[in-house]
């Protein structure tokens, strides 16, 4: 389906990159679960190898099922390209190693996805690429982290799993001035409540295991970008590194597409209500949400690149970490698990589980406190799950 003015979000989860089986007519794209294709000739497949020919020849390099994923996502997000990846990480990795060299500077946001963090921290600075870690929603810190050698200024917003917000299009404007790129990665909105591309990021990611899959059961990843150059550098990276999707994968994230809207906007209706009961229980320190923000400037650029508030809460108890061990070990309905985006509500302690990794003084530096837990809010119903919590919280002391 080629995608007009017209068609909105909602219309593009369903139809977007999408186009029925030219043999068969298939609503749904068949799986095409074969590692090579055939040539009908020699000369053919010397043809293809030589990209004199468009045409499929090891899945490792393209096929149909993944691609029609990567066009249903280009579509959402507003990109010319989408390039699918065997795990969120695979994603990270690849825009890492194919944009930046021996000697290259990337500045981070501080609270990133654990992972992503260990990966700057540990293993890039084996290759002698150096990574700063900031609060990339101060502009102030941004300015002061760059320099001349930085190629890529990397961003979550909102970050995880703090919540913090940047502004995309300053900083996709500063890290242009100052020869950088801007890459966002958009997993915690997804494109239906965020679309950076539009906002001048040069790169958007998402881990396709969270809201774009949605069901808990695929891990994968995705990039989206526009420019040509990008293409030719990403692409040969990732078919090179080998951290491509498998069309099985691929076919279950496109199914999972189709009701992303749905799930977003249901799951975003059941966090709003379960953040205002968690700020008004005597037993919650804090919570974070983005409705809840105080600050002017910030509420400005919320209300400019995003079109609601998400799924994520994190909150702190007033017991710290053992009152909220106590209540994870209490809850009936939610799922103690890490991940997020799922049709579940998942929750989980960031501190001894996704970001345990991250060193305890970079942590808390980050704003991610001994007793900060992570709500990724589902689709169950929200009585359920406020009440889930009220039980849970009443044997909390």
């Amino acid at each position: 389906m080629k995608k007009t003015k017209k068609e909105n979000t909602q219309t593009l989860c369903i139809h977007g990159g999408g186009e029925p089986d030219p043999v068969y007519g298939a609503v749904m794209p068949p799986i095409y679960q074969t590692s090579t294709f055939t040539f009908e000739s020699a000369e053919q497949g010397g043809r293809r190898f030589a990209g004199q020919e468009k045409g499929y020849i090891y899945t490792r390099l393209g096929n149909p099922t993944i691609n029609a994923l990567e066009n249903s996502v280009a579509a959402l997000e507003n990109g010319r390209y989408a390039m699918a990846t065997s795990t969120g990480m695979s994603a990270v990795s690849t825009i890492f190693f194919a944009l930046c060299s021996s000697g290259d500077h990337i500045v981070a946001s501080s609270a990133l996805y654990g992972a992503t963090r260990v990966l700057l921290e540990n293993e890039l600075k084996r290759f002698g690429i150096t990574a700063d870690f900031i609060d990339t929603s101060d502009k102030k810190q941004v300015q002061k982290a760059f320099k001349k050698n930085t190629k890529i200024l990397y961003i979550e917003t909102p970050t995880n799993p703090t919540l913090k917000i940047s502004d995309i299009k300053w900083c996709a404007d500063y890290a242009h001035k100052n020869g950088a790129l801007l890459v966002v990665d958009n997993t915690f909105l997804s494109p239906v409540l965020q679309k950076p591309l539009l906002f001048g990021a040069d790169i958007v990611l998402h881990s396709v295991t969270k809201f774009l899959n949605g069901h808990s059961d695929v891990v994968g990843g995705i990039i989206i970008f526009n420019k040509d150059e990008l293409k030719e550098k990403i692409g040969k990276t990732l078919k090179h590194l080998g951290g491509t999707m498998d069309p099985h994968q691929a076919y279950l994230v496109f199914r999972g597409i189709k009701t992303l809207a749905l799930r977003v906007l249901t799951a975003q209706e059941n966090a709003r209500k379960i953040a205002r009961f968690l700020k008004k229980h005597k037993a919650v320190k804090k919570v974070i949400y983005p409705e809840f923000e105080k600050d002017i400037e910030t509420k400005k650029v919320i209300k400019k690149q995003m079109e609601g508030y998400g799924a994520l809460i994190s909150f702190e108890l007033k017991g710290g970490f053992e009152a909220g061990k106590k209540l994870l070990n209490s809850l009936k309905i939610m799922t103690l698990a890490v991940s997020l985006g799922g049709v579940e509500s998942l929750i989980q302690h960031p501190a001894s589980m996704t970001h345990s990794g991250v060193k305890r003084e970079e942590r808390i530096k980050a704003g991610i406190t001994d007793g900060l837990v992570r709500l990724s809010v589902g689709c169950e119903s929200a009585e359920d799950l406020i009440n889930d919590l009220k039980s849970a919280l009443e044997k909390v002391k």
